[in-house]
């Protein structure tokens, strides 16, 4: 019956976020030294997939939201969960990586607590400029993504790396070409990174839209965000396969990985029309 803070939903996405790494059934698995976490990767990759969006919006948080301008003054708590969360991901023991994500956890719910009391040292700003700078570093990531899903099958990609000095005036000029192929082990890996990535980021995106209302009704973007939202749920129906295929693209056998950096891609296109409407909207 209470009236919700602003930021709160978004903390609360990210603590639960964080917290299903640690609270699903079998644990947190990353760092096992014995069987059967020993033997498995898929969740793993999941793992680290997930990890890499409470990493970035954790980061946000310190960098963004809960700052009015550059010259101000960090919150203690968020500047305590960031590296609590960029803590090892495979560390067994002295200390866990298990306890240092629950310690970011723990930072993260006394923030949340100070937020709801209305502490004045805890603010979440809710500008169109801090949501622009989150969703630049989303965009990196979806797009890193889409090129390491369609390496599966090999590409033949340019060098974009040009040196203006091989430039000649009427002469186009020679770009140099490599092939780009992931590892026939780590194609399974590098699905289930995306997929946890993607479960992560359509959750988050659904505490933004409740945080960013205003904001993003003032620059009619609140379709877009929403359009973002079901590309990634998209991406998260079941694998009716017993393991990732790697067929070609237009082969008999399917291509999961394809499959998966078409719903990345559109996402990452949507992401980036979303940064358009927030900057210029």
């Amino acid at each position: 019956g209470q009236q919700m803070v602003v930021g709160y939903t978004t903390i609360e996405t990210l603590k639960t976020v964080a917290g299903t790494l640690l609270n699903k059934p079998g644990g947190y698995i990353s760092n096992d030294r014995f069987p059967p976490g020993l033997w498995m990767d898929n969740m793993p990759s999941w793992e680290y997939g997930v990890l890499v969006q409470v990493r970035d919006l954790s980061r946000a948080l310190r960098k963004d939201f809960a700052r009015s301008q550059s010259q101000s003054t960090e919150d203690a708590d968020l500047a305590k969960a960031e590296p609590r969360f960029n803590f090892d991901n495979k560390s067994w023991i002295l200390p866990s990586s298990e306890s240092e994500f629950e310690e970011g956890i723990k930072s993260l719910n006394r923030y949340q607590t100070r937020l709801a009391a209305g502490d004045k040292g805890a603010i979440f700003y809710t500008r169109a400029d801090n949501l622009n700078n989150w969703l630049g570093d989303v965009a990196t990531r979806l797009g890193s993504l889409s090129q390491r899903l369609s390496a599966s099958v090999g590409r033949v990609k340019l060098n974009t790396t040009l040196k203006t000095e091989s430039v000649v005036a009427g002469q186009a000029p020679q770009v140099d070409e490599e092939l780009v192929e992931t590892p026939w082990l780590q194609i399974d890996n590098v699905f289930y990174e995306a997929r946890g990535q993607a479960w992560a980021l359509s959750h988050l995106l659904r505490a933004i839209e409740v945080d960013f209302a205003d904001v993003l009704a003032k620059k009619n973007a609140t379709v877009s965000v929403r359009q973002i939202i079901r590309e990634l749920e998209a991406s998260q129906e079941p694998l009716w396969s017993p393991m990732v295929l790697n067929g070609s693209g237009f082969g008999m056998w399917a291509n999961h990985s394809l499959v998966m950096a078409n719903y990345i891609s559109r996402a990452n296109a949507a992401v980036i029309d979303l940064r358009q409407l927030l900057s210029q909207g």
